[in-house]
C-alpha cells in the first residue's frame, strides 16, 4: 500500500493570482491549491473490472511516489450523459462503488467519481474523498448542495455553456452548504456543433475567485457526435494544452487513461494510452518546475 503521508513541497510556479487569495483544499490527505504539489486526478473513464482499475491505479501509484504530484484515482460508476441509449454506461452505483474502495485499499490513493442526483452523494462521500460534479450538472443546486453537506470537496467541472466569471454562484452555494472545499475545472467551451475549444482565460479568472482551478485535458479535446452514435475526440491534443494549462499555473490536472483506449466503453479517442502516461506526466512536471525556476 502506497503511503499518504507525503510532505508538501514549494514547486508550484506564481500564478497571475496572488496565492494568498486561493484557498487551499484537503483531497484526503493531499492538500491542493497553491506552493503545494500538482494535484493530479487520474484513471479510466469508467469502471469496467477490479483487474483493469488495478492495473490502471498501480502505474498512478507509482507516479504517487514523487514528491512533486499528489494523485488521486477517478473513475466512473455511471455515465449517465451519453449520446446514445445504447451507449454502455458502467456497472452501476453498488458495484462501482465496492470497486472504488478495493482500488483505495489496494494502493492507497484517494478516489473520486462523479455524482449525478443528490440521493448518491451520501453513499459515495463514505468511499470518495473528493466528488466530482460533472459539467452539465454544474449548475443544479440541490446537486451541488447535498454534494457540499457531505463535507467532502468539490471538484465542479465548468459548464461548456457557462462564462469562467458565472462559476462564482457554484462557489457560493458551495461555501453555504458545507466546509469542505470546492475547485473548479476547466474542460473546454462548446464551438459550433462538432468541437470544443479552451479559452485559457477562463482558469486564471476562475482562480481569481479563490479557488484552486483544475485543467481536465481529455475533456477539452471531445469533439461530440464526432462518431455519430458517440463522442470522438482527438488525444495527439491532450499534451498540448496540458503543457498551456500547467504554465499557466493551474493547481490540478484531471486526465483518463487505459492500457487500451480503443476498448474502452467512452472517451477511448480522448484518453492517453496507459504505457505513455508516465512519461507524458514527467515532462509536464518538468515544465511546472521550470516555470517555478522562471518566476521566483
Amino acid at each position: 500500500m502506497i503511503a499518504d503521508d507525503k510532505g508538501m513541497s514549494n514547486t508550484s510556479p506564481s500564478n497571475q493570482v496572488p496565492s494568498n487569495q486561493v484557498a487551499t483544499v484537503s483531497v484526503g490527505p493531499y492538500p491542493c491549491g497553491p506552493n503545494q504539489p500538482l494535484l493530479l486526478i487520474a484513471g479510466p473513464c469508467v469502471l469496467q473490472s477490479k483487474e483493469l482499475a488495478f492495473e490502471i491505479a498501480d502505474e498512478l501509484a507509482a507516479i504517487n511516489q514523487r514528491p512533486d504530484v499528489n494523485v488521486v484515482f477517478k473513475a466512473s460508476f455511471d455515465k449517465a450523459n451519453r449520446t446514445s441509449v445504447n451507449a454502455k454506461r458502467g456497472p452501476g452505483i453498488d458495484e462501482g462503488l465496492r470497486m472504488l474502495e478495493q482500488v483505495h485499499q489496494h494502493c492507497g490513493l484517494p478516489v473520486t467519481t462523479d455524482v449525478h442526483l443528490p440521493e448518491q452523494v451520501d453513499a459515495v462521500a463514505e468511499v470518495c474523498s473528493l466528488l466530482q460534479i460533472p459539467a452539465f450538472l454544474a449548475r443544479q443546486t440541490d446537486l451541488v448542495v447535498a454534494a457540499a453537506k457531505t463535507g467532502r470537496p468539490l471538484n465542479v467541472k465548468k459548464g461548456q455553456f457557462m462564462a469562467p466569471e458565472d462559476m462564482r454562484y457554484v462557489v457560493e452555494k458551495v461555501h453555504a452548504s458545507g466546509d469542505g472545499g470546492v475547485m473548479l475545472c476547466e474542460r473546454g467551451t462548446f464551438f459550433g456543433y462538432g468541437r470544443l475549444v479552451n479559452d485559457m482565460q477562463s482558469l486564471p479568472i476562475m482562480r481569481s475567485l479563490g479557488v484552486p482551478v483544475v485543467f481536465d485535458a481529455t475533456h477539452s479535446v471531445q469533439r461530440p457526435g464526432g462518431l455519430g452514435g458517440a463522442t470522438g475526440g482527438n488525444r495527439e491534443m491532450v499534451e498540448p494544452l496540458a503543457r498551456a494549462a500547467v504554465a499557466i499555473g493551474i493547481d490540478a490536472v484531471f486526465f483518463e487513461t487505459h492500457p487500451d483506449p480503443e476498448t474502452s466503453p467512452s472517451d477511448g479517442p480522448n484518453m492517453i494510452p496507459l504505457d505513455a502516461f508516465g512519461p507524458m506526466m514527467d515532462r509536464l512536471l518538468r515544465l511546472r518546475a521550470a516555470c517555478a525556476e522562471i518566476s521566483a
